[in-house]
This record gives structure tokens, C-alpha cells and sequence, in this order.
């Protein structure tokens, strides 16, 4: 009985500690729910700027057509030579970049003075005609769109197209007449004409603010009219300068004046999934210092008590019967 008392106490003593021993142990964080990794994202940096060119336009061959007037329909005068000189030009302008592709702006820009001559005969057999030179200057205004194709170690590749108009002058024309006395002068005619252009370049990053451009630029301006007053009392002819192009070949500067610069860190997730809210942060308790629990006595079990041992008994000793002494002697 005092064995088995002794193995309970044992016991119970054995799993107390191990208790104690549980409870100032850290205890294990709860299961955290999945936070995908931050990943950086570039946003789109919108930016104002202004710009600046200049560069040389190689002049292609222009159509020059002959107007007569009424009275000198049907002479048979043709050009049978015309040409222009190569110009230098400069533009400027201010614009928006969309994003990191796609990018507008309006472009004003100056042609100088290039010296145009002509050439045309009545008869060819005897060489009759006229010789003809001026100066032809435009003004030029664009409204561009550029695409960006991407930046590799500060250079970015672009295309462009432009639309708009030009205003273009034919300025100080002089007829003179070839194997003849006769002689003009224009009238220094300007008009509006519509203008169009497309751009290929690349553009070179100096600072994230400042960029170089080197491009070419396809660019058609139209035409101009310009009326010759002849002297002597002949007739006023007009002369129709055409299809005026040039190739250019520009060096250009952007400043730029960013919105919204910085990096924007967002949560990678993948499509379609509900993002939890935040799960609250997770503090290990302190460890609770209890009165440690009662130890389970089992009741003791009743056992009945043994019957008493029998207590032994000697039988009587014989005793002779005693008899009173006699009286009688």
C-alpha cells in the first residue's frame, strides 16, 4: 500500500515540473497568412519641357509652274532649268511627355534666306527667255508626336510625325530677260501653306533633366505665288513655287520639368486575389506566474478490516478440588 501511495506522488510530481517547465519556455508565433514580396514599379513620370534645334535642311527639287496671264496664253514659254540652295533653320517649342513612350509638342521654327533661280525660254531654237532669282523664307509650326522605343545606356531611339502649316515668302524676285530688253520684279508674295514632317532619332539622357537629340527630319511646307511686274507695259505673269521639301539633319536640346518623380513600391500579388487586411502584430505574453494546480489524490479505496486474530487461550490447568481441613484430628 505504501508502495503504490509512493509511485502516485512520484508521478504527479514528474508531470508538475514538466508543466513548469512548459510554461516558462518562448512560446511558438501563430501561423502568419502570406505577404507576397514588395516589387518596384516604375510609374510614368509625366514632364513638361521646352526644347530648342537647329540644323541645315538639304533642299530637294521643287515644282515651279507658269501662270500667264490672258494675254500671253499660248506663247510657249516653258522652264527648262530651276534650282535652290541648301538653307539653315533653328525651332523651338515646349512639350509633354506621357509617359516613358509617348511624348508630344509644338515646334516654331525659321528658315533663312536660301537663293532660289529658274530658268525658262520661248523658243528653244533661238535661245529667247528669261532668267529669274529670289529668296525664298518660311516660318514653320508643327504640333509632333513621338514614340520612344525604350532607353539603353542613356540612349532612346524615337520616331515622330508632325502636322501643321508654314508661311513662306518669296522675297525680292528679279525677271531678266534673256536676248531681250525685258525686265520684272515680284511683289514680294507670302502665303500660308499646309506643312507636314516624320522624325527618326536618338536621344541621349545628360542627367535624367537634360537630354541631347540628333535627328533627321523629312520636312514638306508647301508652296508659295509670287506675281513678276514686267517693265515696258506687258503683262503681269505669276510663277508658282511647289511641293517645297527638305531633308534635315537637326541638334536639338530638351529640358525637362518632371510632375511626379520617385519610386512607387507596391504589393506583388497575382491576378484576382483578394488582398487581407493586415494581421495584427503579434506580442509573446508575458509568462503568468500561477499557483501551480492541485495535484489529483485518487480516493482512497475502503478496504474492510481484518477479522481479529483469534487470541489463544490455554486450557485450564487441572485443579485438585480442595477440601476443608478437618476438625476432627
Amino acid at each position: 500500500m505504501v508502495s503504490v501511495r509512493l509511485l502516485i506522488c512520484t508521478t504527479a510530481a514528474a508531470l508538475f515540473s514538466t508543466a513548469a517547465l512548459a510554461a516558462d519556455m518562448p512560446q511558438p508565433l501563430p501561423p502568419q497568412p502570406y505577404q507576397p514580396p514588395l516589387m518596384v514599379v516604375a510609374q510614368p513620370e509625366g514632364a513638361w519641357y521646352l526644347r530648342g534645334d537647329i540644323g541645315i535642311g538639304i533642299t530637294n527639287q521643287f515644282d515651279l509652274t507658269y501662270l500667264p496671264s490672258p494675254p500671253d496664253v499660248g506663247n510657249g514659254f516653258v522652264f527648262d532649268q530651276h534650282s535652290w540652295a541648301d538653307t539653315a533653320f533653328f525651332d523651338a517649342g515646349v512639350g509633354y511627355e506621357w509617359n516613358n513612350w509617348l511624348r508630344f509638342d509644338v515646334t516654331a521654327g525659321y528658315r533663312d534666306r536660301t537663293q532660289v533661280n529658274a530658268r525658262g525660254v520661248y523658243n528653244p531654237a533661238t535661245g529667247q527667255g528669261d532668267a529669274y532669282q529670289g529668296y525664298m523664307e518660311s516660318w514653320v509650326v508643327l504640333a509632333n508626336a513621338y514614340v520612344d522605343f525604350g532607353t539603353w545606356n542613356c540612349l532612346t531611339p524615337f520616331l515622330g510625325v508632325g502636322i501643321g502649316g508654314a508661311y513662306n515668302e518669296m522675297a525680292d524676285l528679279v525677271d531678266m530677260g534673256i536676248g531681250t530688253t525685258g525686265a520684272g520684279f515680284g511683289r514680294n508674295s507670302t502665303n500660308w501653306s499646309p506643312a507636314y514632317a516624320f522624325y527618326a532619332g536618338l536621344d541621349y539622357d545628360v542627367t535624367k533633366n537634360f537630354i541631347v537629340e540628333l535627328s533627321y527630319r523629312y520636312l514638306n511646307y508647301g508652296s508659295v505665288t509670287d506675281t513678276v511686274d514686267c517693265i515696258g507695259g506687258c503683262s503681269p505673269d505669276s510663277y508658282k513655287f511647289s511641293n517645297l521639301s527638305s531633308n534635315d539633319f537637326m541638334l536639338g536640346m530638351r529640358w525637362r520639368f518632371p510632375i511626379d518623380t520617385g519610386t512607387t513600391f507596391v504589393q506583388a500579388q497575382p491576378a484576382s486575389v483578394v488582398v487581407p487586411p493586415p494581421a495584427p502584430v503579434y506580442a509573446q505574453p508575458a509568462p503568468v506566474y500561477a499557483q501551480p494546480a492541485p495535484v489529483y489524490q485518487p480516493a482512497p479505496v475502503y478496504q474492510p478490516a481484518p477479522p481479529p486474530a483469534p487470541v489463544y487461550n490455554p486450557p485450564p490447568v487441572y485443579q485438585p478440588p480442595q477440601y476443608p481441613l478437618s476438625t476432627r484430628g
